[in-house]
Parts: C-alpha cells; structure tokens; sequence
C-alpha cells in the first residue's frame, strides 16, 4: 500500500511553495518522520517529512512550483528497490548482443540491419551527437555495433574540427568569456521585489541623516567586553545599543513606531524590532520581541538566535511576521551611506553603516573620532519632519552618552 504526501498549509497567506532540494532521492527507504525534501515559500523554507516508512517515490521535480495540497512524492511499502540488481541483466544482455554481433563478417551485399545500430550502439550515438548514418557497421549485414559507435565518436571530434578550421575566417575580435546564465527566481526573491517596488509606489518615502561618533561605546566596550562575556556568555555587540537607543527613542516619538491601517493610524505600545540579515537565499527580517523590556545581553543573545536560524534557513513564519521598526546594517558588508526602504507596513527604518575614522571638530579642537553616518528612511504620510529628525537626534544622543540607555534619560 503506498501514501501520496502532499503540501501541507503553511500559512494562511501561502498558497504554493517552490520544493528547493530533494533529501531523499527517488527510491530509497525512508524512515517515518524523515526529512524528504526542502519546500520554500515566498517568506521561509519548510521541511518535508515521511508520513510513514517504506520506498520513496517522486512525483514532483526539484524547481516545481506546487500548490498548497499538491502531491509532492508517494511512499510504498517495503525497502528500496535494489537498482544494481535490475540493471545488471539490462547490461549483460547489451554485451551479449555485441559479443554476437561484432564477430560475424560484413557481407558484401545490403540488407535492412545496414548502418542499424544496435540498442547500447545507438545510446552512445545519442549520446554522443554522432549520426547513424555516417557510421560503417562491422556487425551482421552491416549493423553498427557499440564498438563501432565509440570509434565512430573518437573520429567525428577530428573531423569537426577541421569542418570548424575551414570555415573559421577571422579570430575572435572578444577576448575573455561572454556567456551568460539563468536562474528562476525563488518566491523569496519574488515577493522581496514586489514588495520593495510597492513600498517605493505607495508611500511618500524619505530620508533623514546624522553621525554618530562610536568612540563612546567602543571604549565602553572595551572596558567591559571580558566580563560581559564572562557574565553572559555572549559578546557585547553595537547591535544592542542601537536596539535599545531605538527602543527608547520610540517612545518620544510614537508615530515613528507607527503604521496606516486604511483610514487610522495604530500606535503600537511595545518595540517588535526588526533585524534585517542577509541570508543564503535572500533578505530575511527576523523580529526581536518585546525588545524595550530586554537588556543588552537578552537582545545580543535573540540576535545570535535568529541570525544563525536565518543562515540555516530555519526561521518560521512567526518568527518573521509583524514588527514594528526595523534596523539593518550595510555597514559589515562596507556601506559607508544608504537609503533604506521601509519594510511596510512599517513607517521608518534605521540604517546604520561603516565605521570610518574621520577628524571632526570637538571642543574647538579637531581631532579623529570613529565616526558613523546613520540614515532614517520614514514615511512622510505619517511622521513629519520633526519627528523624523527628531528621533535620530535622540538616537544619536544615546549613542554618544551610552549612560543614558541605562539611567533612560
């Protein structure tokens, strides 16, 4: 008795996923609840288990866009298939037939097995490129054997080549590779398109900047980064402090923290951040919870969580769903500036970038800080300049007196 496994709900707004890799290949034993095969949607990658043991049996291909419900494979009962087996009398009876084929004499006269090759000749023809009909058979009435195919292909190379010598007037005016490939593009990619292009259509998007200079936390780093460790068991990153110098700026500025549901504004009373990793796959956005009641080693360590799920593509869709802010940083691949899109239906994100030594004026006197530019991307439909300006002031502010994130003012 065999079982149809099919695609199973994975979200309410899901209605096809893409089966990215098969685990299991066409007819091997499979154990219950064995991973099978990797599903991706348009948001994150699922695995595929065995609803029961036995022999596996494909019916959709890598690649292939399937519904929700679709029959992805069918699992038999009993082991796998012995292949080495089967396929052994397919081979020994291929060299039988050439073994009786090959010692008979050519006649002299034509028949209907003239230049007819045999099965295993006429594979390796297929193979090969090579027509039948260009081939001399050695075989039984002039029937093309396998040894006359594999000849045949190692004399065809040559003569290619000179057919190409003949008509090849001029070198190639190129130097250097000029091809080209394709690939299709994955429902993550798809959807991270559409989205950012309607972000960019249906929002009146701008972008504010400032500075932060980073030496302040740096040498707070320092000082305490071993014993942070120690205590933690996680690395002190900037990642935290600027979770925490959002957090707390958002709550001067609720409308940055803010969203448009059709016709009214919902104010959101807690801080979901948003941290955008880049993954195998694509851009990811995994959501730090509740992160305005979290310290600075709580945020560093949700942090490590998801980004190592991202890299593994092992986010569910709850952990991506919601949000209300998100932060990125282009700065760990060399950004030094950017305008990020707003990830909707958010109202702003922060962009943060490279850290580069510059001389700034301090005090009257001009000396070399570790200086960072910030950018926040904001809808105007909803957080004015003001605002806007003003919570990357106050951002700014906490970065640069890091006392302040744990004294909150």
């Amino acid at each position: 008795m065999s079982i149809e496994i099919k695609v199973p709900p994975v979200g309410e707004s899901i209605t096809e996923v893409v089966l990215s890799r098969w685990v299991k290949n066409d007819g091997d034993a499979v154990e219950m609840d064995e991973v099978i095969a990797e599903l991706e949607s348009d948001k994150a990658t699922f695995e595929l288990t065995a609803e029961q043991a036995g022999t596996l049996k494909t019916v959709a291909a890598e690649g292939d866009t399937l519904a929700i419900g679709a029959v992805v494979c069918k699992i038999e009962d009993g082991g796998a298939a012995p292949k080495a087996k089967e396929e052994a009398p397919v081979a020994k009876a291929a060299v039988a037939e050439d073994k009786v084929a090959a010692p008979a004499p050519e006649k002299s006269a034509e028949s209907y097995a003239t230049g007819t090759p045999s099965p295993s000749a006429g594979k390796i023809l297929a193979e090969k490129g090579v027509d039948a009909g260009s081939v001399k058979g050695t075989g039984v009435d002039g029937r093309i054997t396998k040894e006359d195919a594999i000849n045949a292909q190692k004399s065809a190379q040559p003569a290619a080549k000179t057919e190409a010598a003949k008509t090849a007037t001029t070198p190639a005016a190129v130097a250097g590779s000029r091809s080209e490939r394709r690939e299709k593009m994955s429902p993550l990619r798809k959807t991270v398109a559409k989205r950012l292009v309607a972000v960019k259509n249906e929002t009146a998007m701008l972008t504010t900047f400032n500075e932060v200079n980073m030496k302040p936390i740096m040498d707070l780093r320092a000082k305490y980064k071993d014993q942070f460790k120690e205590k933690f068991g996680v690395g002190l990153g900037f990642m935290s402090f600027f979770t925490k110098a959002v957090c707390e700026a958002l709550k001067d500025f609720p409308a940055v923290n803010a969203r448009i549901d059709g016709e009214e504004v919902v104010y959101n009373e807690f801080a979901d951040i948003s941290i955008a990793v880049s993954a195998p796959k694509g851009l990811v956005v995994p959501i730090i919870r509740n992160a305005e009641s979290m310290s600075l080693a709580q945020i560093e360590k949700t942090v490590i969580e998801l980004a190592t799920k991202a890299r593994d593509s092992k986010l569910t869709i709850e952990e991506m769903t919601g949000g209300t802010f998100t932060i990125t940083n282009g700065g760990v691949f060399g950004s030094m500036m950017s305008t990020p899109i707003i990830n909707a239906p958010q109202s702003a994100i922060l962009g943060m970038h490279n850290i580069i030594e510059r001389p700034i004026a301090e005090k009257g006197e001009v000396v070399v800080r570790p200086m960072m530019y910030v950018a926040l991307s904001y809808d105007h439909r909803i957080i004015d300049g003001r605002e806007s300006v003003g919570f990357l002031v106050r951002v700014k502010q906490l970065l640069e007196d890091p006392a302040r994130l744990l004294l909150g003012v």
